[in-house]
């Protein structure tokens, strides 16, 4: 349908559009000009200025690129300069090479090459398979929950932090990206000392720089000489990080060869020793394992032209110059020198030996079981001769070992922005990545487990083999293939975590989520994130420094079980939710699947390392906490969000079911606050109060009302909810911000009162403001909206809290250290009375405040008799307070009480007629409003009010005392505002001579009149009733009871 249906009509069309489109920002969208299209969407004319065009939106998604790994996020949007500058490079990788290779080369690292091996003699066959399974079944799992989460919509560049942080929010996200930061760091760390470990055992052991004085030294000495030259190797790394990536990534290709060789090799050599297995003999002492570099014959005896001679090895046990039996080592001398092979090949049937686990002790000597063997007890000296245990085994620490070579899953989703189809080529390639690299782990244990001696699969250095790698025994055509491929791609997995990890920083920095890493979002022109390689480096630096392999392991083991727990769950949330939003192009995933990886996940590093475990999450939960209270705010449409959403209704509907117990009673208010011409809040010391009786529990609603129409209103009502919120946030006021526009105030607080909250999470009390110089005020719509208030609480059965004097209030920062807070119980209220004082000595202002409680005793009660029933019931209800009665004296001469009270009232309203020039002319409507009519009282109740004509006979009587004497004796002496007079003046006497020095002064609120005539009578009692008390705070029940002394 077009606007235009005939070609004789003009239509107005309009260029230029601003089109803000809700799905993706287009900084870079050229204007468009009039066309066709917008000539027939003239019924659309005034939406087309915010809403953009079908063909625009259609045709920006098309041309939309992701941002490339490592630059800007999402959701900033470029300069119009920089886009114009440099066109984007349209992404052009597919499954095999932008996921699938790049996630094998991660996932393969040093483990495979240095440790596996050493797994596998340590925990046999079954258990490592158990092991192996463990590990790779975690990152299957949670490969298919990343796999779901990557497919629900477009993925820009930023892997596991990117896919958390917008799944869980903003604090998740924090914490979980810091905690893969910090295992990306880490993990180069592991790399560079398995590269170092590489140089200095098998490559170059001449370049140690120290040496051991004595055998027990040799730990020491290796350390040592690991973190000189990784710190060295970390410093080279890091500076060819910070020249440019490019190198890196140009040598990504020649390292992930490396690596494919390299386990080529190990397959042909496994297959080959089925026939010709290498020869690679290991020296036997008894049943012992022998360090083969330290000797050339494994014999004790050697045969030099035609002469046997003492060998090598048993000058090695023998003091020198004497080789006599008694002068050599006991063992030596009982036990013989045998020669087998390191590998008997993969039909040898070596694998029932290799079948089950022989975990070690730390300084345990390797030992075959099939040998025989004397025991004898050996020198201490000669202990340098035996392979022996470094560091004592057992499954728990051999999981931890082995999990980070199941790491690296992460790869493809880093390198989203450069996928042609990310959606497809993800989940598919990093699914196939995990089979292809859990099937050679797998192969592997069985194949070692099957071709290489068991006491040889235990030495973790390969001493007993003159010190070669142990897996290049087995390779073919040379070890030196597995000892320059593990070599050179454990160095690529190095530079590539040195790479990644600032770009991981940077990006969390940019998030601006974590106020103080925000000096690392910062980098070179080029956007290389120079701060963020430096604190990568320190933190490296800390992995070098503890130099040992397998002390690392474990703790970016911990880190990297974290991310992948939070993957799981973000997609176990989101698939539980079902917002609208989650729909995932990768179909075969399931919250069954996500729950069983994150238990994996938790199970995992409670048993690889129960303290690092706690370690690792003590830090995610102080990072989580600090963005809490720290962070900016951000609104990510996260699943947490609607957890919060779905928990909130459940919530909800579970305390509709009825009102909430006594025993779970407190005040959840409704602070009314009043604005001021500029929209700023009048007294925030109500709010300041609230927040000291509530301290942060239960429900606050701060509402205001904005006088107006609210079409015309509407900014203004924003405006004036920004400012009260800013205030509440000052404040420390913990709740909700309600603001409603009327065109009365009157009206809108009757609004508020009745419409705020939701379900069963309603305000049962109200806070406002007295309405300070009601007198003085012109309007007497002020004091009129007070106690219509009054009213309204009262017929809602709401409680009300009144505080008087509110400016002299204390603030948060001060401290009362001593004082009383004086409760004046004159009638029953439910127990707010009591309740209220208990609840402000929660908090820290009034701590230290002592509570006393006043009663009024008549002349017919039995004032002892109820004081002890007061304290009976004050212990029942388990608060200390002080118990003070007093008793209230009716005068017996009505009259004088009559005159009193009457001259009291009179002289208020002398004060307000001085004060006040123009009252006389209002005077005939004071009590209503300018809408309202008034309303004459029944003659029979004669209220003590003043009219216009009792307002002209004082003028023209006022020297003539007898005649008001004689008015006032004519009054009837049950007229009831003349003895609400008398109790509010001899009321206020007591109250000021026993507690005007108190803290706060709690007092029962009088009800107001039910005859509205008599409205400003009641104003008059209440100002009476407080008159020179600095602070105090009235107090009406809603009718219900609020305390018990039940449990």
């Amino acid at each position: 349908l077009y606007a235009c249906l005939s070609p004789g009509l003009c239509c107005v069309g309009h260029g230029n559009h601003k089109e803000d489109s809700p799905f993706l920002n287009s900084a870079d969208a050229a204007p468009k000009k009039n066309d066709f299209y917008d000539r027939n969407l003239a019924l659309f004319e005034e939406e087309l200025d915010i809403r953009p065009k079908v063909s625009s939106l259609l045709s920006r998604l098309v041309s939309y690129t992701n941002i490339t790994q490592g630059a800007k996020e999402h959701e900033e949007e470029e300069s119009a300069e920089a886009s114009r500058r440099k066109t984007p490079k349209s992404p052009n990788m597919g499954t095999l090479m932008g996921v699938y290779l790049p996630c094998l080369q991660n996932i393969f690292g040093v483990i495979l090459f240095l440790r596996l091996t050493w797994i596998v003699g340590m925990a046999g066959i079954m258990q490592s398979l158990l092991i192996v399974l463990m590990c790779c079944s975690c990152t299957m799992l949670t490969a298919i929950s990343m796999s779901a989460i990557a497919t629900n919509g477009v993925v820009p560049a930023g892997g596991a932090y990117f896919m958390i942080s917008r799944s869980l929010g903003p604090e998740f996200g924090g914490a979980v990206g810091l905690c893969f930061y910090l295992g990306t760091t880490f993990a180069s760390a592991m790399y560079i000392l398995g590269a170092i470990e590489i140089f200095l055992k098998y490559l170059v052991p001449q370049a140690a720089i120290f040496h051991a004085t004595d055998t027990l030294g040799s730990d020491s000495a290796m350390l040592n000489n690991m973190r000189v030259y990784g710190s060295i190797c970390l410093s080279l790394m890091a500076v060819v990080v910070f020249v440019g990536v490019k190198y890196v990534n140009k040598l990504a290709s020649l390292f992930l060869a490396c690596v494919i060789i390299s386990i080529v090799s190990i397959y042909a050599g496994a297959f080959k020793s089925l026939t010709h297995p290498p020869e690679f003999p290991i020296c036997m002492l008894g049943n012992r394992t022998l360090v083969r570099d330290g000797f050339d014959v494994c014999a004790k005896t050697v045969i030099k032209g035609n002469v046997t001679v003492p060998s090598q090895l048993s000058e090695s046990f023998c003091l020198p110059g004497n080789m006599s039996s008694a002068h050599c080592d006991d063992y030596f001398n009982q036990n013989n020198v045998t020669e087998i092979q390191s590998i008997p090949g993969l039909g040898s049937g070596i694998i029932r030996e290799n079948m089950w686990s022989d975990y070690q002790r730390k300084g345990e000597i390797l030992e075959k079981a099939g040998l025989q063997s004397t025991d004898a007890h050996g020198a201490m000296e000669n202990f340098g001769m035996y392979v022996s245990a470094d560091i004592a085994t057992s499954f728990t620490l051999l999981v931890g070992i082995f999990f980070p070579s199941a790491t690296g899953i992460m790869a493809g989703s880093n390198r989203s922005g450069d996928l042609r189809d990310a959606q497809k080529s993800i989940p598919v390639g990093t699914i196939l990545a995990i089979t292809t690299t859990s099937l050679v782990y797998f192969s592997s244990v069985v194949l070692f487990g099957s071709c290489i001696e068991g006491v040889v699969l235990r030495d973790k250095f390969g001493d007993a083999v003159r010190k070669n790698l142990v897996v290049g025994t087995l390779s073919w055509p040379s070890p030196w293939v597995i000892v320059i491929g593990s070599f050179f791609s454990t160095v690529g997995a190095g530079l590539q975590s040195l790479t990644g990890a600032p770009r991981l920083l940077q990006a969390i920095a940019k998030d601006n989520i974590i106020p103080f890493l925000r000096v690392f979002g910062h980098g070179k022109t080029n956007g290389e994130p120079t701060w963020a390689l430096l604190l990568t480096g320190l933190i490296a630096e800390l992995g070098i420094l503890i130099a040992s392999l397998d002390m690392v392991a474990p703790i970016l083991s911990m880190f990297f079980l974290m991310c992948y727990l939070f993957v799981n769950l973000a997609c176990a949330v989101q698939t539980l939710l079902r917002t609208p939003n989650w729909r995932p192009r990768f179909k075969y995933y399931h919250w069954a699947l996500s729950f069983l990886g994150m238990s994996m996940c938790l199970a995992l590093m409670f048993i690889s390392s129960w303290y690092y475990a706690l370690v690792a999450m003590v830090i995610a939960g102080m990072i989580y906490k600090y963005i809490e209270y720290q962070g900016a705010e951000k609104e990510w449409g996260d699943g947490i969000r609607g957890l919060s959403l779905s928990a909130a209704r459940y919530a909800l509907l579970r305390l509709e079911v009825g009102p909430p117990h006594t025993k779970n009673w407190r005040p959840q208010l409704l602070v009314l606050l009043k604005l001021d011409e500029d929209l700023h809040v009048k007294y925030p010391r109500l709010l300041t109060f609230a927040s000291q009786l509530k301290a942060g529990k239960g429900l606050t609603i701060v509402g205001s009302v904005v006088q107006g129409n609210f079409l015309d209103s509407y900014g203004e009502m924003q405006a004036a909810e920004q400012a009260i919120k800013n205030m509440m946030e000052i404040e420390r006021v913990k709740g909700f911000c309600q603001i409603v526009v009327a065109s009365k105030v009157r009206e809108g607080i009757v609004h508020l009162i009745q419409s705020c909250g939701l379900g069963g999470m309603k305000h049962n009390t109200v806070m406002m403001g007295w309405p300070y110089g009601w007198r003085q005020s012109e309007d007497p719509r002020a004091w009129k909206t007070f106690i219509n208030t009054v009213r309204c609480t009262t017929a809602a059965h709401l409680a009300l809290m009144v505080p008087k004097n509110v400016s002299f209030y204390p603030s948060n920062h001060e401290r009362f250290t001593d004082g009383n807070i004086d409760v004046w119980w004159i009638v029953h209220d439910g127990g707010m009375l009591m309740l209220l004082p208990f609840l402000l000595k929660l908090h820290k202002v009034w701590k230290k405040c002592q509570m006393r409680i006043f009663t009024v005793a008549q002349m017919d009660d039995n004032s002892i008799q109820m004081k002890k029933d007061l304290a009976m019931f004050l212990y029942q209800l388990r608060i200390e307070a002080e118990i003070v009665r007093m008793y209230y004296w009716y005068n017996s001469n009505l009259t004088y009480i009559y005159i009193q009270a009457s001259l009291y009232s009179q002289w208020h309203l002398q004060a307000q007629l001085v004060k006040d020039r123009h009252s006389l002319v209002r005077m005939g409507s004071l009590y209503s409003d300018e809408e309202e009519e008034v309303v004459e009282a029944p003659p029979e109740k004669v209220q003590m009010t003043w009219t216009r004509e009792k307002c002209e006979a004082e003028r023209r009587n006022r020297n003539n005392a007898p005649e008001n004497f004689r008015e006032l004796m004519s009054l009837k002496p049950d007229q009831s505002n003349v003895r609400r007079m008398h109790t509010a003046v001899k009321l206020n006497e007591v109250i000021v001579n026993r507690s005007h020095d108190a803290r706060l002064v709690l007092l029962n609120m009088p009800g107001p009149p039910r005859n509205t005539d008599g409205d400003e009578n009641y104003m008059e009692f209440l100002e009476v009733l407080t008159e020179g008390l600095e602070r105090v705070l009235l107090v009406r029940g809603g009718g219900r009871e609020v305390i018990t002394i039940y449990s």
